[in-house]
């Protein structure tokens, strides 16, 4: 199965940060969602990070690789979104996702290492994005 991950990154005083955000049942993730039959994989990345946290992307988002996940066995693609808006440190999204979940964002230090409470799919999806920050 084919998933999408849209991936925003910004600057701040200690370095690069990540969107990530608490999901209620399952611990700290990434945006990530399936692409439709058919589906464009850009437009894809750019709906998805719409649907789950509520930011619209500019469009044409940069591939920066895929990864073959080993627990999920799921092949993920990885898109560099770009936000033109202000964000905010913090907010809550809800996503209608399971019937409906608040999703609580954040922004995490790329540098720093993922703790317990990220979900173990999304620890080894960090590592490959920071495996890939020269293409940022």
């Amino acid at each position: 199965m084919k998933k999408i991950v849209p991936v925003v990154i910004r600057s701040s005083d200690q370095g690069l940060e990540i969107l990530a955000f608490q999901h209620p049942l399952a611990g700290i993730q990434l945006v990530k969602g399936t692409i439709e039959r058919d589906e464009p994989y850009e437009q894809a990345a750019v709906r998805e990070l719409f649907e789950e946290s509520g930011l619209v992307a500019e469009p044409n988002p940069k591939f920066i690789g895929n990864l073959a996940v080993k627990l999920s066995r799921q092949d993920w693609y990885f898109y560099v979104c770009q936000i033109r808006t202000e964000m905010p440190e913090m907010w809550i999204h809800h996503c209608q996702d399971g019937g409906g979940l608040d999703f609580e964002f954040f922004w995490h230090p790329l540098y720093q290492q993922p703790d317990d409470n990220w979900h173990i799919t999304f620890q080894e999806a960090l590592g490959f994005i920071k495996e890939k920050q020269d293409l940022f």
